[in-house]
């Protein structure tokens, strides 16, 4: 990566997570005061997961555009400093629980405010030379965006591909017609997507005031009920009758016997290298406005993609399908330099797989929970690559990321024979497993070592933030509660910085 040599540490924490009085987190004081938190405890690094709108299932991997950000993190309380709200706006807040997302009544009390300050931006019209020029860099994708929104509520959230012939298949005819139709509300969601950008470029530009650098994070593949699939469906495998007939998955393994049925369409990498990747530089272009370093999930996928037919019902009748990553990544190193990857290398990697990261100079990552695995005979297998002593420098080491289960929810569902090589490992008793796996990692030579909040406050699995291939009002809930750093953790933390050589300079 493109950043002097030092060691670095991190916190994960996504923005619905924080602390606020509207139900979800946003761009407002928590995440400011998050930023200061990070700052005491000596660490450089925030990660943040992606930051687009979401839709059924309320996942940021499957958000409704590749480019546009989440209304739902605008900040009541900035857009009330801006003049576009004033206080009688914001006096009844319902009374949202404090400790989960409750996405529903968010929404449902969120988007109407927003859409007034939205109406009251455009009719005050004081960033007009701003706004426009705003309009003008993001073309590529806003205007398509604004309308998909309207269309969504016309239909009442119905999936595009039930939109009517003309709509969903966007004749040039009907298009027209509807651009000038619902210009009114589509200008609401432009005028949210610019001040959107403007509270998180203030956001961005605070932590680089204080040394912080943001981790950001895209999915590889879009969702097929997504504003990108609605707009560019030529860059997507489709059948002679338009239809992607194409879906994203792995293949069978230990964990899953018939594999994982994603349903994400597989993109058609040929018409992407003929126009010169050109989506693929607008998505990075975009992405890398708001953050300094970029997490890509599923990376193997640019080397090679599990292919299932869409009419199938598992992924166990799948074929690997050659990507051209070489290609991508020379294009996009041609139009922006040195890239700040971090490659999501997990799951079945190849030679091949190592060797595209390597050949960039990404750093992969290490998950340490998944390297607590037994010998035949029941003790801990100590040549396994996920343990901390056997990490090399470019890698980004986690003991979980929020697809896992924290510390000690993890522990929890160990057998007893696991739970004691665990503790032998980590010289340690169960009440402090926790720090002592945070210690161990922060002690390898992993360049980046990167924590879930969770984990540094010592929570169990009441706190997980996912679990994968389930889908339920659990998932991507959980919010911190205001105050719970203690300056204990923080010292903690902060001492670990320094006896690892990580963070800031301490």
């Amino acid at each position: 990566m493109n950043i002097e040599y030092k060691r670095h540490n991190g916190i994960l924490m996504h923005i619905t997570s924080l602390p606020s009085r509207y139900g979800i987190g946003d761009l407002g004081k928590g995440a400011y005061d998050f930023i200061d938190t990070i700052w005491e405890t000596g660490c450089d690094l925030w990660q943040i997961l992606p930051l687009g709108p979401t839709g059924y299932g309320n996942s940021p991997y499957s958000p409704r555009s590749s480019f546009a950000a989440n209304e739902l993190l605008i900040s009541p309380d900035e857009l009330l400093n801006d003049g576009y709200l004033n206080g009688e706006d914001i006096v009844n807040v319902p009374s949202f629980p404090e400790g989960k997302v409750d996405f529903n009544s968010v929404i449902n009390y969120k988007i109407p405010l927003l859409k007034k300050a939205g109406r009251n931006f455009l009719k005050e019209n004081r960033e007009e030379s701003s706004f426009n020029e705003f309009l003008d860099r993001e073309k590529y994708w806003i205007y398509d965006y604004a309308l998909f929104m309207v269309l969504y509520e016309k239909h009442d959230d119905a999936r595009w591909q039930l939109w009517p012939d003309g709509e969903k298949n966007r004749k040039d005819e009907a298009i027209e017609k509807l651009y000038i139709e619902m210009q009114e509300d589509s200008r609401v969601y432009l005028a949210l997507q610019y001040l959107f950008t403007k509270q998180w470029l203030r956001i961005k530009s605070y932590a680089s005031s204080k040394g912080i650098s943001i981790i950001g994070d895209i999915p590889i593949f879009v969702g097929r009920d997504s504003a990108d699939t609605w707009s560019h469906p030529e860059l997507f495998k489709r059948d002679e009758n338009g239809n992607f007939n194409k879906v994203s998955g792995v293949p069978p393994d230990s964990f899953s016997p018939t594999g994982q049925l994603w349903g994400n369409p597989v993109y058609d990498w040929q018409k992407h290298e003929e126009d010169g990747f050109s989506w693929w530089k607008e998505r990075i272009k975009r992405t890398m406005e708001f953050v300094d370093i970029l997490r890509i999930d599923h990376f193997r996928g640019f080397d090679a993609y599990f292919e299932i037919d869409a009419s199938a019902q598992t992924a166990e009748h799948g074929i690997w399908m050659k990507s051209p990553g070489d290609e991508l990544f020379k294009a996009m190193k041609n139009e922006f330099g040195a890239l700040n990857i971090i490659a999501e290398d997990l799951g079945f990697i190849t030679k091949s797989v190592e060797d595209l990261r390597q050949r960039y100079g990404f750093p992969g990552m290490k998950i340490a929970e998944d390297g607590f695995n037994s010998n035949p005979d029941g003790s801990l297998n100590t040549r396994d690559t996920f343990l901390p002593h056997n990490y090399e420098r470019s890698f980004v080491a986690y003991p979980g990321t929020h697809d896992n289960d924290t510390i000690k929810g993890w522990f929890s569902t160990l057998s007893t024979d696991m739970q004691s090589n665990v503790l032998e490992y980590l010289d340690c008793d169960e009440g402090n497993i926790n720090w002592a796996m945070i210690r161990a990692l922060m002690m390898s030579n992993a360049d980046y070592t990167v924590f879930c909040t969770q984990d540094l406050l010592g929570l169990s699995s009441e706190a997980r933030m996912n679990t994968p291939s389930t889908c339920n009002d659990i998932n991507w809930s959980w919010r911190m509660t205001e105050g719970s750093f203690s300056d204990e953790i923080i010292s903690r933390l902060r001492k670990l910085n320094r006896l690892s050589a990580r963070g800031r300079d301490v």
